[in-house]
């Protein structure tokens, strides 16, 4: 009967930054009930902790992944409130709105912090952060977004990582929506701590994020945790400890993105995840400059997870309606989160493929003609005339 049931379900296509498309067998994997301190759970979140390391680069180099509960932002807001100490201070590079986010969590948690503001077109800029911290000595902690999302820029973290190890400071780096795409190394881009989540490249479910911690640095937060459940050095020896959660863990999530872990590496790990994901994105960009469309982003700034698009010089053009009918025909992509500027956002990421595109293009053209809009109308005019 749930064969039936799948076999019949149509989901639409998610062009989005995340949750994303998800494989049918990683879906499949939620069919289960397991115990959360069961033997054969307890097995697969060792799996899973040993896995990540191996993604980021850092098998045996003094790192530990520890699984936390909720979002992204959860697991965030568990390293910022845990891992800076009463009289730290907290430097944040922002180009966007998940930079600003972070800058956020630290102000509600009375955290002092300093936010070195870039624009949203132009990655952060490793020698601005140097100088910053040459500036001031009472910054202890550094905190970059990889891929910002708000555009799709991609970020040099470890170009920032080599500034902030000669500053001898702590590295804290947002890789929400690059980690299991983009090839790392933490040892080597000499980064403290490395946040992802479940839904985002590694292709899982919504249910819970990660934190993958330079053991000596987490050791020596003891007693900064502002939270009872956020608690990353508490979480950690926890799961060092007897494997478990100390509080009820997303069972169901975790056996997904095990599954999912499974299907990267059938895949061929990291860099063939990225070829795919650089094959959708040439295959957009390609497609929607013929339509008539132009990114947001100049091309070396822009990374193969998300794109955004500006608007078409077109009065017709109204995003809800376009939204609304590339919905309907199965097609989800995301607005725009810029703060100047109208722009809407495809991802490239999921368990996506370059025919998947080629039918997205196909679905905006009909639908573009179906709104009478002409992206490419007032270029044309203005050529016309001159």
């Amino acid at each position: 009967m749930e064969d039936q049931l799948l076999e019949r379900s149509k989901d639409k296509v998610l062009f989005t930054p995340g949750p994303l498309t998800t494989s049918r067998t990683v879906k499949r994997a939620m069919l289960r009930d397991l115990g959360s301190r069961d033997i054969e759970f307890i097995g697969i979140v060792r799996e899973i902790r040993r896995r990540l390391l191996v993604l980021g680069g850092v098998p045996d180099h003094g790192y530990e992944a520890i699984p936390m509960q909720g979002s992204g932002t959860f697991a965030l807001e568990s390293v910022i409130s845990s891992t800076v100490p009463a009289d730290g201070k907290l430097l944040v590079a922002v180009n966007g709105a998940y930079g600003r986010r972070i800058e956020q969590i630290a102000r509600v948690l009375k955290i002092e912090v300093a936010a070195l503001i870039f624009p949203e077109n132009q990655a952060v800029d490793a020698e601005k952060v140097a100088a910053a911290l040459e500036r001031d000595t009472a910054i202890t902690h550094v905190a970059v977004v990889h891929c910002e999302t708000t555009t799709g820029i991609m970020n040099p973290i470890r170009e920032i990582g080599a500034v902030v190890q000669r500053a001898k400071r702590l590295y804290f780096v947002d890789a929400m929506s690059s980690f299991g795409a983009v090839p790392l190394n933490l040892a080597d881009w000499s980064i403290d701590y490395l946040v992802s989540s479940s839904n985002k490249c590694i292709e899982g479910v919504p249910g819970f994020a990660f934190v993958l911690a330079r053991r000596e640095a987490l050791a020596a937060t003891e007693g900064f945790a502002r939270s009872l459940s956020l608690d990353l050095l508490a979480q950690w020896k926890g799961l060092e400890r007897d494997g478990q959660f100390r509080f009820t863990p997303p069972v169901h999530a975790l056996v997904a993105f095990y599954q999912a872990l499974l299907e990267l590496e059938r895949e061929g790990g990291v860099e063939a995840r990225a070829a795919r994901y650089r094959h959708n994105h040439r295959t957009l960009i390609d497609g929607m400059r013929a339509l008539g469309f132009r990114e947001y982003l100049a091309p070396e700034l822009q990374g193969y997870i998300i794109t955004s698009f500006l608007y078409p010089d077109d009065s017709g053009f109204r995003f809800a309606e376009f939204y609304a009918r590339l919905s309907q025909k199965g097609f989800v992509i995301y607005p725009g989160k810029i703060s100047q500027g109208n722009c809407f956002r495809i991802g490239h990421i999921g368990r996506i493929f370059a025919s998947d595109i080629e039918d997205l293009l196909a679905a905006i053209r009909s639908t573009l003609a179906a709104m009478g809009v002409d992206p490419g109308r007032r270029k044309e005019t203005l050529r016309t005339v001159s």
